[in-house]
Order: C-alpha cells, then structure tokens, then sequence
C-alpha cells in the first residue's frame, strides 16, 4: 500500500467500562511498539500523545445506573474535536483506547470531517457487543455500551451528551463477531437498518463473502470507512486482556484476514484500538497482537509475519 501519514491519539478512557485498566490502554501499545511498527512498514507516524479531558459538572440522567457521566461527556467532547482535526491533519488517525465509550467521541469527529468533503461515512464495528443501548435502557450503567446507538441518532441522548456533528446512517454500519446481544439492543437492530454478521453467520459463510459485500457498498458510495476494533471481538483463548470476555469469538486468522482485506480496499480512513485492559494481559500477549492486526491492516502481508520467539 501507499505510505500513509498517520497520527496516534491516545484515549486512556475507563469510565465507561466496568472493570478498571483500560486507562493503561494506550501506553501498553506504545510500549509493544506500535509507532516502530508503522514506520517499518514504511507510513509516516505522529504521536499526537494522550487527550486529557474536562469533567463537565451538572449533567445527569433520570437512570440511577449510570455512572461516571460527567466523565463521560468530557472526554467525548474532547475526542469528537481531537478526531475531526486528526482526521483533517492525515490520512489516518488511530485512536488508542481505553474502553470502547470513546467512539462516542471518535465517530461523530471523523464523521464530520467525512460530511465536508461530501463524503458517507461507514462503519466497521468488530466486537463482540453492538453497543447500542441508550441512556434510558442500559442496566448495567456501562456507557461503553452506549457509542452505536449514540452516533446513529437514537432518541435519548439529548441534552446529555453533545448534539451529534454528523450521524452514520444505520445502514452505513456493519457489525462483526456479535455474540452478546441485550433485549434493548435485540429491539433496535430488528428495527433498523444495521448490517449484522454474528459468530454463526461467520461460522456458516466465512469472513470473506460478508466483508467483500459490505466493502463494495461503500466503495460504490464514494464512503469513508472507520472501523472500530474491540479486543473482545477476538476469542479469549487468544486476547485475555479485556474485561468483557465473551467465548467463541474471531480466531488468529480470521481477524488478520479481515486486516488483510481491509488493507486490499484501500477504504479505512480511521481506527479505533479498544477495550485493551494490560492489567488483565499475560506478558504483553494481547497488546502485541492488536499491533500485528494493525500492522496487517497496513500493509504487512503474511509472509513478512516476524517468528515470535517461545
């Protein structure tokens, strides 16, 4: 592929999740070498360093299972400005998590930048959850839980989290490797247009024939592609560094085909790192495999693969 100038922001963002560490996120991808990566592969790397966020004090919500909200809405303020000029300053900006609320933040910025060039945005989501509950209808309060739903343009968000600079269209969006659905979540996808591919659809057709499917839409749209990698979209047995561990998840292969295949499109324009808790990892084994999947996402092709060593 052509060298890219990319630009690295990390999100050390754990509120919206349950289970603390994700804050550790975007150091432990630096420490396993992720800019050295990139710039080997031949791409221009800026680490733009960490977004440090305001509380915004007085906003609540009537559901007392929400937590950390405040927290919340500054570092989506933050991350919706912080993404729109990374996405105007270089080919692709990489956003380094901490947990998943932070494409609350990245989406709707990228997106907005996408919407002044006259361009759709598209959305790739790998994960294991589809992240659409609102603010009225989670349970657990987790408003990692929240970013789909949010950035689709569901009723609910109003007066709480900023206005949205720019939707992605339900059907704009596609999802890969659900396994772990809420009844709330169950309601929406049935009612709108989202593109879902679960683990028994994947275990049925495959990776390729899905993907190539949703690449030629947006390619066919002239679309900008942003794809949001969560570490529980792979199986456990192989990423244990995330604190929502769902079993049956993409294997070693599929996901670095997904890469590969992405890489091939030549459509990502953004991308986000998340759900990386190092506190939870086994010697650096998860961190270390999310910057190969990178790394194949931007170029490294299978028989450039380094030998780890026992």
């Amino acid at each position: 592929m052509e060298p890219q100038k990319i630009s690295l922001i990390g999100a050390p963002v754990q509120a919206g999740a349950g289970v603390n560490g994700c804050l550790m996120g975007p150091d432990a991808y630096r420490t396993a070498g992720l800019g050295d990566v990139l710039e080997s592969l031949g791409h221009r790397v800026e680490d733009r360093g960490n977004i440090t966020p305001e509380v915004r004090t007085g906003v609540h919500h009537d559901n007392g299972a929400i937590h950390h909200l405040p927290e919340i809405v500054g570092w989506t303020e933050a991350l919706q400005a912080a993404a729109y000029e990374a996405a105007r300053a270089s080919d692709l900006p990489i956003f380094l998590g901490g947990d998943h609320s932070l494409s609350i933040g990245t989406v709707p910025g990228v997106a907005r930048h996408s919407q002044q060039q006259g361009r759709p945005q598209f959305v790739l989501w790998l994960d294991a959850h589809p992240d659409m509950h609102t603010l009225g209808s989670t349970r657990s309060g987790n408003l990692h839980g929240t970013p789909v739903a949010y950035f689709m343009g569901e009723a609910g968000f109003e007066g709480v989290y900023p206005d949205l600079p720019a939707r992605v269209p339900p059907q704009n969006i596609c999802m890969m490797g659900i396994r772990s659905v809420d009844g709330a979540e169950h309601a929406t996808i049935a009612s709108r247009n989202v593109t879902v591919y679960d683990m028994r659809a994947i275990d049925e057709n495959g990776i390729k024939n899905p993907l190539l499917a949703f690449l030629d839409r947006v390619r066919a749209a002239g679309g900008a592609l942003h794809v949001s990698l969560d570490v529980d979209f792979l199986d456990p047995a192989i990423a244990p560094a995330v604190g929502t561990t769902v079993p049956g998840g993409a294997t070693f292969r599929e996901a670095h085909l997904i890469m590969e295949m992405l890489c091939d499109s030549g459509l990502v324009t953004s991308l986000d790192l998340v759900e990386l808790n190092p506190f939870l990892d086994d010697r650096g084994r998860t961190a270390t495999l999310m910057v190969d999947l990178c790394a194949s996402l931007l170029g490294r092709k299978v028989l450039d693969r380094p030998t780890r060593a026992a």
